[in-house]
């Protein structure tokens, strides 16, 4: 942040936190350039312009265990994929990475709720980097999982030819430190590439975190439960509280160098109680700069400074397991404040988003799903 001279990026950051929650809707077009995914996540693009896509697969034949969603399988379905946007060709570039999916109906593409690779970030021509999630705790996953599952829950790097090793194990770290405090359980979710760094969120482990050249992992902020009002079927007595996990899912470096997070927000889903805090470069307490969304699961920052937040499920996790309405939004915070959500009611369950060259936007839609996972680019 630069102090002493209001300048363009202290008034783009500044201005999150005077945000009204009100949101107007915007004139956008939008087309689907990749389909038939299996559960898209994050997008990156890579320094010769191509797009790249996580897909966190479909899981496999097993062995197989309880997870949020119910029973999940394990297998090495997962893939990094590469959009051409000048010349519209798709190719998998890196395949055969660690997957657990949930059976769902067919209607719905098959296998569900994926967790493989969540993210991707580059740092160089070379230098791919990407999560494994998990979501649960570290300490079970060979327990569940056979020895493959020790795959899970870390950070991972590929190379242009598609060669992929897996690197730190995120989820040991947290089941070695647990810096929020709270229970342990790991899902290394959004990252980060800079120089000499990787910036993780670990959903799980409600922790910002940050890992060296030098294999060296630390906390750069934990994001504490809030307390919440009880929903009125749990048949709790009017007024109760009860704690809600943060669930940070993303993380995107703004104009001012600092760290700036999402998060998803744990039982009981409130509609409206997600935020985005701001954590220091050096690390440091996370400071709420927006709120009043609903289950952020990827956020970024456009050229101008406007910043760009999807929500998965824009009327709350309940109604989305509860009616199947998975209805999602991309909305964007203007350098002055003004929320406008993009292409109302044409997004389901999306997954991440990426602002192109030419100022388009590329979102991954239906991210819950197999088969059916797309790719739309969006034109505010």
């Amino acid at each position: 942040m630069v102090f002493g001279k209001r300048s363009a990026i202290a008034v783009c950051c500044a201005s999150l936190a005077l945000t009204s929650p009100h949101i107007i809707s915007g004139q956008a077009t939008w087309e689907v350039v990749v389909d038939g995914l299996d559960n898209p996540r994050g997008l990156a693009f890579g320094p010769e312009g191509a797009l790249y896509i996580a897909q966190a697969g479909s899981g496999g034949d097993g062995p197989c265990g309880p997870g949020p969603e119910g029973i999940r399988c394990f297998g090495y379905s997962g893939t990094i994929s590469r959009y051409d946007v000048r010349k519209d060709v798709f190719t998998d570039v890196v395949t055969g990475l660690p997957s657990l999916a949930t059976e769902g109906p067919p209607e719905e593409g098959g296998e569900m709720f994926a967790i493989g690779p969540n993210d991707l970030s580059f740092q160089g021509r070379g230098n791919l980097f990407f999560t494994i999630g998990f979501g649960g705790d570290p300490n079970t996953r060979q327990q569940v999982f056979g020895p493959d599952g020790a795959q899970l829950a870390h950070l991972g790097r590929a190379t242009p030819n598609g060669a992929w090793t897996l690197l730190e194990d995120l989820g040991q770290f947290e089941a070695d430190n647990n810096p929020a405090g709270d229970e342990v359980d790991s899902n290394p979710y959004g990252v980060l590439a800079l120089a000499g760094k990787q910036v993780v969120a670990d959903a799980g482990a409600n922790a910002l975190v940050q890992v060296r050249a030098n294999a060296k992992i630390s906390a750069l902020g934990t994001f504490p439960n809030r307390m919440v009002a009880a929903p009125p079927f749990l048949g709790l007595p009017p007024g109760t509280q009860i704690p809600m996990d943060a669930v940070p899912t993303s993380v995107a470096v703004g104009p001012d160098g600092d760290y700036y997070v999402g998060q998803l927000t744990g039982f009981p889903f409130p509609v409206g109680a997600a935020n985005v805090y701001r954590v220091p470069k050096e690390g440091g307490t996370p400071v709420v700069v927006a709120s009043g969304f609903t289950h952020i699961v990827d956020l970024t920052f456009g050229p101008d400074g406007s910043l760009y937040v999807v929500e998965i499920a824009k009327n709350g996790l309940l109604a989305a397991f509860g009616t199947n309405d998975w209805t999602g939004a991309l909305i964007r915070i203007a350098p002055d404040g003004t929320r406008t959500e993009l292409v109302p009611g044409v997004l389901t369950a999306p997954g991440g988003v990426a602002v192109g060259s030419d100022g388009a936007l590329y979102v991954t839609n239906k991210s819950i799903y197999s088969d059916i996972g797309e790719v739309l680019r969006i034109q505010p």
